[in-house]
């Protein structure tokens, strides 16, 4: 449970690539997520050429980091491997949680970047990496390894007034 505590978003990196084993236990976290109906309806692109992280920084005013980042994967959803299309987002949403949690294990810091529903940023994606039409992109998850005082730490955000017994 530790780095489900320790896990924060981490924006800096040092200049150091993340090693291939690494990023496929990335992968493999990603995929062992709950599905709805077990529809897996999620896909990966894996980027580590500079030049497009370059480009990608410029998907959104968040976006940045990416410029300065060893390696960014992109979350893509797969419209024709879902039967329950109206959950495909929760699905994608809890692959990027288990790469988040996953990169704590690994020593590795992370940022989610928020992509889909935004029709710009999707097509951004699309464009720059000639994606087929059944393919979108839901969010870019940045990593590396944290620049000094970027560290997964322990933040208490505990709220009792927030959890409600049998009743609101």
């Amino acid at each position: 449970m530790e780095n489900i505590f320790t896990r924060r978003s981490i924006r800096k990196y040092e200049n150091r690539q993340v090693e291939k084993e690494k990023i496929e236990k990335l992968m493999r976290a990603a995929m062992q997520a709950p599905s709805a109906g077990n529809q897996q309806p999620w896909e990966f692109l894996v980027i580590e050429n500079k030049e497009s992280l370059v480009k990608l920084s410029k998907v959104s005013p968040y976006a940045g980091m990416l410029a300065e980042a060893p390696l960014a994967i992109i979350v893509l959803s797969n419209a024709e491997k879902m039967r329950f299309p109206e959950y495909w987002q929760q699905d994608l949403s809890a692959a990027t949680q288990n790469i988040l949690l996953e990169a704590v294990e690994l020593g590795l810091g992370s940022v989610w970047l928020g992509i889909s529903p935004l029709k710009e940023r999707e097509d951004f994606i699309k464009e720059i990496f000639n994606l087929p039409p059944q393919i979108t992109p839901f969010n870019i998850i940045v990593l590396g390894y944290p620049s000094e005082g970027q560290e997964n730490k322990f933040v208490d955000r505990y709220d009792e007034l927030i959890v409600h017994f049998e009743k609101y």
